[in-house]
């Protein structure tokens, strides 16, 4: 990757997903969220970010370019290397706050989103990512 190779640590979180085309279906790999990497550099670094050809622009909160913890990418990188298996829903409604417990997540808070019969989502509020826990049908 050309970030990399000017000495900037860069992170791009994939998950593997089944597509549907209109004769087949395929298991490809694709970003977690797409158009992000996550980069890690000095601040007077930061302009050798946008001379990588495709580079538009820093995410931005509340008016300064925004900051992943390292805890953060930690527990995003662990929770894609664990089975992101069976959880089960209950007894949550919007709103509600939720704390992570049985993925790589655990521990982190979020707030639900939406609920149905199978999934929940969660926003975790720290990595401003939106989460969904789909429960594994019976068998």
């Amino acid at each position: 990757m050309q970030l990399t190779q000017r000495g900037i640590t860069a992170y791009c979180p994939m998950v593997t997903t089944v597509r549907q085309w209109s004769d087949r279906k395929k298991k490809i790999e694709a970003p977690l969220i797409p158009r992000v990497i996550f980069v890690q550099c000095l601040e007077t670094d930061r302009d050798q970010v946008f001379e990588v050809a495709g580079t538009q622009h820093y995410l931005f909160w509340l008016g300064k370019p925004a900051v992943v913890k390292n805890a953060e990418i930690d527990t995003m990188q662990a929770w894609l290397q664990n089975d992101r298996s069976e959880t089960t829903v209950q007894g949550l409604k919007t709103g509600d706050t939720y704390i992570m417990e049985n993925s790589g997540f655990k521990g982190q808070e979020g707030i639900i989103n939406e609920v149905s019969k199978n999934r929940v989502q969660i926003v975790l509020k720290e990595l401003g990512l939106r989460v969904t826990i789909t429960r594994k049908p019976e068998a």
